[in-house]
């Protein structure tokens, strides 16, 4: 009998059945009891036990960060770094593009460094439909949400993307704005862009505003470059728009310094709204309008959740952090 088949058997994780069998922390009192049990019964020798971990799993966590240049997932890092140094569990951090598969690297990366679990920053749903069954260890995807999906070792913390994006347009339309422009992701890759987008597009249907593709929205990779270009690109085609919202705030720094180096005064002429909350933007002249997101709550929660599956054996569990609309300089009404 192996480590995992006494998982299996006592319907425990992995990781919950090798703290117990180490004598270590981290274990409810139940199933302490169960798993030794268990193992007393089928004579599983404990000292064989470590040997046989250390082969199938390391201690550590992964984490796969989708984008090289999202500012938002760098302060995440951070915060996760943070919160997880006095834990037994070391951390390894993987960047792909944010056009990348994450499930087929976690996929992979799951067979070549053996850890506890994986704290997926951003995917892709259709991703994870399509090649998430190859997984078996506890995995959290952080800022999408993974309900709905048929895991039972998959859990997930986001904001609600939908009404966030919707309350961020229905806030520059009570502010006067008729005319606004849109600087979002790719959608056939960006399960985050697409939820936003359709936000957007039920705060204008609702207000009786057209919206279309053409006049309304540019696509854009999560870069500040991007967000200079698609700005232009936006004012090029709708030169009398009034006021531009972006996916995220390093889009709508991009779109501030194109503005300026037009000659366009914001918020005087355009106002900008951004998404994420970053510090940077309170150092932004003006300061920028914002959707904060709550960087530390998504890593606390992300990392409750995915302990709570390696020490106990929890199953997935879907959580929402509120976002808070944080109107400042970059913005006015009209």
């Amino acid at each position: 009998m192996t480590i995992k088949d006494l998982a299996n058997q006592t319907g425990y994780s992995i990781g919950t059945v090798s703290r117990v069998l180490n004598n270590q922390p981290h274990v409810s009192d139940l199933a302490r009891e169960v798993i030794l049990k268990a193992a007393q019964e089928s004579g599983f020798q404990l000292n064989a036990n470590a040997k046989q971990l250390k082969q199938q799993h390391s201690n550590s966590v992964l984490v796969i960060c989708k984008g090289s240049s999202n500012e938002l997932f760098d302060a995440l890092l951070v915060s996760i770094q943070a919160r997880i140094s006095g834990t037994q569990y070391p951390l390894i951090v993987d960047y792909l593009d944010e056009s990348a598969n994450e499930v087929r690297r976690g996929v992979q990366l799951a067979k070549e460094k053996k850890p506890l679990g994986i704290l997926f920053l951003g995917g892709n749903r259709e991703h994870f439909l399509a090649d998430f069954h190859q997984i078996d260890i506890p995995c959290v995807l952080v800022t999408n949400d993974a309900a709905g999906l048929p895991f039972p070792n998959l859990s997930s913390v986001t904001a609600d993307d939908t009404l966030a994006a919707k309350m961020a347009v229905e806030r520059l339309i009570r502010a006067g704005h008729t005319n606004i422009a849109v600087i979002g992701g790719h959608r056939s890759y960006s399960e985050t862009a697409r939820l936003r987008y359709q936000g957007c597009l039920e705060a204008f249907r609702e207000h009786g505003l057209t919206f279309t593709d053409e006049r309304n929205y540019e696509t854009a990779r999560f870069t500040y470059e991007e967000g200079y270009r698609a700005a232009r690109a936006l004012r090029t085609r709708n030169p009398d728009l009034t006021a531009l919202f972006a996916m995220s705030d390093v889009m709508a720094i991009g779109a501030m310094r194109y503005l300026k180096d037009a000659g366009v005064r914001v918020p005087e002429e355009v106002s900008v709204m951004g998404f994420d909350g970053l510090e940077i933007g309170d150092y932004m002249i003006p300061r920028m309008t914002t959707i904060a997101q709550n960087v530390n709550a998504l890593a606390e929660q992300s990392l409750i959740l995915l302990r709570k599956q390696i020490e106990d054996g929890a199953g997935a569990s879907y959580e929402t952090v509120p976002v808070q609309l944080l109107w400042k300089e970059s913005t006015i009404e009209i």
